[in-house]
Parts: structure tokens; C-alpha cells; sequence
């Protein structure tokens, strides 16, 4: 049975940094792209970053420059660094895992798996 775990959201000021990470079981992460979606309150599930099984990444407009998805192909992680945050980037963080090793887009329909989330918090 495949699971995915997210950690490492938490409260942050303005301008402040986090490191969210996506930890498996049942597989190993590195068949799979890996993509970070966020929800906020009254909002749809939104993309924001995917790294393909290759190692190659893709991020949305509104967090390029400020997020850095990776892999730890030995802790069999997905890390997602997110740095100069905003307020609108309180969310809950999700990662999800695609059908196959190729980033090809965000909608959520499309991922097989899905951790249960991690709370990151914007606010002064």
C-alpha cells in the first residue's frame, strides 16, 4: 500500500522559509513524478511545482523564484523549499505522486496518490 507523508509546514512570518517534505512507503518515489499542490481556505487545489522522475522541475508562475522542489532519492523523499513567503501562500501543502514519471500538469484528477497535507501559515 502506497502512502504518502508531507511534514515540516508550520506558522512563518513574511519573508520567512520552510522545508516541506514528502516521505513514501509501499514505493519508491523515484518511479513517479513527484508534484506539490496547495489549498487554501474557499479555494481550489492548486499546483504549484513538479519534478519529474528525471530529476526535471516545473513551477508556476506564482512561486517561481521562491520554491525548490528536490529529491532524496536515498531517504526516498520529495522536498519542497519554500522561501520568501508570502501571505498568500498560507495554504495546506499537499504532495501527490502521477501515474507515471513525467510532469504533465496539475490537475488533481490526474495523480494516483496524494499525502494527507501539511499547514503552512503566513502571517505576522
Amino acid at each position: 500500500q502506497v502512502q504518502l507523508v508531507e511534514s515540516g509546514g508550520g506558522l512563518v512570518q513574511p519573508g520567512g522559509s520552510l522545508r516541506l517534505s514528502c516521505t513514501a512507503s509501499g514505493t519508491t518515489l523515484t518511479y513517479f513524478a513527484i508534484s506539490w499542490f496547495r489549498q487554501a481556505p474557499g479555494k481550489e487545489r492548486e499546483g504549484v511545482s513538479c519534478i519529474n522522475s528525471n530529476g526535471n522541475t516545473h513551477y508556476t508562475t506564482s512561486v517561481k523564484g521562491r520554491f525548490t522542489v528536490s529529491r532524496d532519492r536515498v531517504k526516498n523523499t520529495v522536498s519542497l523549499q519554500v522561501s520568501s513567503l508570502k501571505p498568500e501562500d498560507t495554504a495546506v501543502y499537499y504532495c501527490a505522486a502521477d501515474r507515471g514519471p513525467t510532469c504533465l500538469g496539475y490537475d488533481p484528477r490526474e495523480y494516483e496518490y496524494w499525502g494527507q497535507g501539511t499547514q503552512v501559515t503566513v502571517s505576522s
